[in-house]
């Protein structure tokens, strides 16, 4: 009980600190996992330059998104650019990102522009991650509940090489702000008066945490604005709790879209070797999108989904359709209370029409115990709960799923973004 307590008693920073933590040990800084690293051409050259006197490697090319923005010309841009050491930084920059195989928005890409603008266009940074970037606005990126924050070119080696960064815990503010903004007021005026209440040092060795109901209702450029100006009331970083308006504003960019894991996003040894297994069991392969994976069989049903709630949503989502095909699809109501209701309710014709197979009550495809299984090789959609080796039959292969996004995996022939129907 008292674990339970002071796990609901965590704030966010912690909650987030802790699923990060690598190591911890005594008379060292702890070791924190990094989701992304943010680059732009001023900070990177001296890590870059330090990675190839060392001979190392960039760990996970996946992790970071460059633009070029500090030495940018904002006009004649067409034309070549006449700071020398500008010219030199961003041309060292794009050499960099090639020899590396990073992913760069250079002075010609339609994507370019601030990086801590650019990144939340395309959904790079997601609640619950750790984010550094070589600037100390980093912190904006806390309106997406993301732990943010700038690190020094040191550190930025140090992410590139490892995706792990030596860092001191900070201490955690709460920022209550109530109310309601006036036509013309926006989030840099919060940000300015909190920092004219606490002063330009008052955040020093914290991370702040914005709640009430004026917060709620800023809109997440206005969170972005809050975030960033974190940073000038000298705290390590800013954090805003995710909400619908959060998700709705991810929804649908470039990299909110999932890919099979690779070994090299995890800094632990044992959990880099899982992944190779589960990589090797599954016959999938690092970095593959979600959506270029291919079923076999789906199926909708089992303790976790098979109920008339589960049912409905699956049958709105393939009414019209039909079963690609190849695919078997079986719909398997948890009870016969739950069938009769479907069946009354038209469910099974639509289940049928679509070439599904609308069977009797049982836990069927949840496990291999009663006929309905995997053959070995076989991939699966599956509502079911578990997905260790052997669950669905020896040598198959279960991806486990949503109702919804099972129905919409059975009419395509493989897995489907939801949110894109």
């Amino acid at each position: 009980m008292q674990a339970l307590e002071y796990a609901m008693k965590k704030t966010m920073y912690e909650k987030i600190w802790d699923s990060h933590l690598v190591v911890d040990e005594a008379g060292q800084a702890p070791l924190l996992y990094v989701d992304r690293h943010l680059m732009h051409e001023v900070t990177s050259p001296q890590a870059f330059e330090g990675l190839k006197i060392s001979g190392r490697k960039v760990r996970n090319p996946h992790s970071i998104l460059a633009t070029m923005d500090h030495c940018v010309p904002t006009k004649n841009r067409h034309l070549p650019i006449a700071d020398p050491i500008a010219k030199k930084q961003i041309e060292t920059m794009a050499d960099n990102c090639h020899e590396n195989g990073l992913n760069l928005y250079d002075m010609k890409n339609p994507n370019n522009g601030v990086i801590h603008v650019v990144v939340p266009e395309h959904g790079f940074v997601h609640p619950g991650m750790v984010v550094v970037c070589g600037d100390s606005h980093t912190a904006t990126h806390g309106a997406f509940g993301a732990l943010a924050f700038g690190i020094g070119t040191s550190e930025v080696e140090h992410v590139m090489a490892t995706q792990t960064l030596p860092q001191k815990k900070s201490k955690t503010m709460q920022v209550v702000v109530n109310g309601s903004l006036s036509k013309y007021a926006s989030a840099k005026d919060i940000a300015l008066a909190i920092t004219g209440k606490i002063g330009t040092a008052g955040g020093t060795g914290y991370v702040i945490e914005y709640t009430g109901s004026a917060i709620r209702e800023l809109s997440m450029e206005g969170r972005m604005t809050l975030c960033n100006m974190a940073i000038e009331a000298g705290a390590r970083a800013g954090l805003v709790a995710p909400d619908e308006k959060t998700y709705e504003y991810l929804k649908g960019r470039e990299f909110v879209d999932g890919v099979v894991p690779s070994p090299e996003s995890f800094a632990d040894e044992g959990k880099r070797k899982a992944c190779e297994g589960a990589l090797a069991y599954m016959g999938l392969t690092a970095n593959t999108k979600i959506t270029d994976i291919p079923v076999d069989l789906v199926f909708i049903g089992s303790c976790t989904n098979g109920r008339i709630e589960d049912f409905r949503i699956a049958a709105e989502v393939a009414k019209g359709t039909k079963v690609a095909p190849g695919v078997t699809a079986l719909a398997v109501p948890g009870s016969y209370h739950v069938k009769k209701q479907a069946e009354d309710e038209g469910l099974d014709k639509i289940f049928i029409e679509a070439g599904w197979e609308w069977r009797d009550p049982g836990c069927s495809m949840c496990l291999a115990m009663n006929g309905d299984e995997l053959t070995k090789g076989q991939r699966s959609a599956s509502t079911s709960n578990r997905n260790f080796e052997g669950r669905q039959g020896k040598g198959g292969r279960t991806h486990l799923v949503s109702p919804a996004m099972a129905a919409a995996a059975a009419a395509a022939g493989h897995f489907v973004d939801i949110r894109t129907l």
